[in-house]
């Protein structure tokens, strides 16, 4: 019997060792999947949140543009991989909410509340409506009278189906039971191209990117789509001046493996929260690209993300978008 205790005493020990000899979170480089291609928000915040997260673990961290489909492919990734944290993902907020509501059921190669674990949310940015000059409206309201009297007529430029910047205007229709013509483009450069040109007579797009065709007389700004008027534009009104309770914009959040360890995921969580609200990280990113921090715990990330897909639930029904 005694022989059996020591045995199993030894064994104990070994594992006991193993246990305490495993390597820390990250043991390898890891991989942030970008769901978007490079150059946009989404790349351009993995970028700096992963250079700040390299420096604090002493591990490469690499960014992976996985773009299409949506963001599908990208996040069709990070749901397959390993469970072990060293796959994370940076993904537009459709990626999380309303994806799973555009898509037939079967159609969307992950399950969003199985596969995914959110993290935590990173930046939201307003969009501003901006309009070609030649479009005969002064402000909001006269815009929302044109797509009364002219439903269907006046197209705008989204960045695709289901897209932040389409479905805004979507919710624009609903509640202000106007009707535009919606013209989806690849990407948010050939779109807001094509306003500045006049081929299309408006968009919902990130302040930040209207600002100096803003100031050279390229286009109207009719209202920015955040609670507040901005600091630095105090003439240009908010949407919701002109639309109670009507919000544009979008927003970004970081993710990783459903099933991943908790103690992961929170360790991540803690360390992008840390760097966010550094003082010089806000100073050199944040601010001059306008971006609002949305850091949260994973359980808050996760209801606000089940919250708000019920918010779009019936408003991407009534207006019957669908993503093939």
């Amino acid at each position: 019997m005694l022989k059996w205790i020591g045995v199993w005493s030894a064994l104990l020990s070994i594992g006991g060792a193993a246990v305490a000899q495993a390597p820390t979170y990250p043991s390898r480089p890891v991989t942030i999947v970008v769901t978007a291609a490079a150059g946009g928000v989404s790349d351009v915040i993995a970028r700096a949140v992963g250079q700040r997260l390299s420096a604090l673990w002493k591990q490469q961290v690499i960014i992976e543009n996985r773009g299409g489909a949506a963001h599908t492919i990208g996040a069709a990734a990070v749901a397959k991989a390993t469970p072990d944290g060293h796959t994370l993902m940076i993904a537009e907020s459709g990626t999380f909410v309303t994806n799973p509501l555009l898509y037939d059921k079967g159609k969307l190669p992950f399950d969003v509340e199985k596969e995914i674990a959110p993290i935590t949310g990173l930046v939201r940015i307003n969009h501003a409506l901006a309009v070609h000059p030649g479009l005969p409206v002064a402000n909001f309201r006269e815009l929302i009278e044109l797509g009364r009297q002219k439903p269907g007529e006046i197209p705008y430029a989204t960045t695709g189906i289901g897209a932040a910047t389409h479905l805004n205007v979507a919710r624009l229709e609903s509640m202000a039971g106007a009707k535009f013509l919606a013209v989806h483009y690849r990407g948010a450069a050939p779109a807001f191209s094509d306003v500045v040109a006049g081929h299309v007579k408006f968009m919902l797009i990130s302040m930040s990117t209207t600002i100096q065709p803003f100031q050279q007389g390229q286009i109207k700004l009719l209202g920015i789509g955040g609670l507040q008027r901005l600091p630095q534009f105090p003439s240009i009104p908010t949407l919701a001046e002109a639309l109670p309770g009507y919000r544009a914009g979008t927003w970004f959040g970081l993710a990783t493996t459903g099933g991943t360890p908790n103690d992961i995921v929170m360790k991540v969580n803690q360390e992008v929260t840390q760097i966010l609200a550094d003082p010089e990280f806000r100073a050199k990113f944040l601010e001059p690209q306008l971006f609002e921090s949305m850091v949260s715990l994973p359980d808050r990330f996760a209801e606000d993300i089940r919250a708000e897909r019920e918010t779009w639930r019936s408003i991407i029904s009534k207006a019957k978008i669908r993503i093939e």
